[in-house]
């Protein structure tokens, strides 16, 4: 489950301001603001083979510059605020403005140091991009792909989107073989909470890192999360 984990995480939930769109062979990209959900996960695709393709080796030496890719290619389509909020699920409710800013910032870039590694097995190719079946619905909209592993099975991994009030979609869960990112990551910080607080687990984020995320999969009991997607 570690290789898929680290490509669909690092496709899925990462960070700052987005790659320029790849024009399509057949028609020019769509701009940011009028992308579907497909076309974004598609775009994403593209731009990330552009800028791992070729500098695996730089990149696998120089950590902070693999970062600064996740961050070009991916935050700016993923609600990182309301991918937080769910994560710390009924939690997010007794939370300060203060302790969910500090815990989506912490989160997403631990998050983003522990998995980050595995884009570097990324190539064009690698996400195929299923045919999208009926109507776009604004709350939960669900783009479905298959991840090529290393072995040549694949794996099923889904993006959950929601539309923004300025019209703009964007991601905010990934389910991987059924599991969700969102739930799975609920139930280890929900026990990591109820064990220290939630100020000791963002201090924990802050400092410690990947080594933090790491230790809530251990406190929680691994990776076995719960099926179906967040948020519905």
């Amino acid at each position: 489950m570690l290789r898929q984990l680290s490509l669909a995480i690092a496709l899925a939930v990462t960070a700052a301001a987005a790659l320029p769109a790849v024009a399509q062979d057949a028609a020019p990209a769509a701009t940011a603001a009028n992308q579907s959900p497909q076309q974004i996960v598609t775009t994403i695709s593209d731009d990330l083979a552009k800028a791992i393709e070729g500098h695996q080796a730089e990149l696998k030496n120089d950590k902070e510059k693999l970062i600064a890719v996740i961050d070009d290619t991916f935050l700016p389509h993923f609600d990182i605020d309301y991918a937080s909020i769910l994560v710390l699920g009924q939690n997010a409710a007794k939370a300060s403005p203060e302790q969910r800013e500090r815990f989506a910032k912490a989160f997403y870039n631990s998050i983003t140091h522990r998995y980050a590694e595995g884009l570097l097995n990324y190539t064009r190719g690698r996400v195929k991009v299923l045919p999208f079946n009926g109507d776009l619905n604004k709350k939960r909209t669900v783009v479905r792909t298959q991840v090529m592993l290393d072995d040549g099975k694949s794996v099923s991994v889904d993006y959950a989107f929601r539309q923004s009030k300025s019209g703009d979609w964007k991601a905010y869960d990934v389910i991987i073989e059924g599991i969700s990112y969102i739930t799975n990551y609920r139930n280890q910080v929900d026990a990591e909470i109820k064990k220290e607080g939630l100020d000791q687990l963002i201090v924990d984020l802050e400092q410690k890192g990947s080594a933090a995320i790491d230790q809530l999969k251990q406190d929680g009991g691994g990776s076995a999360g719960q099926r179906g997607g967040a948020g519905q």
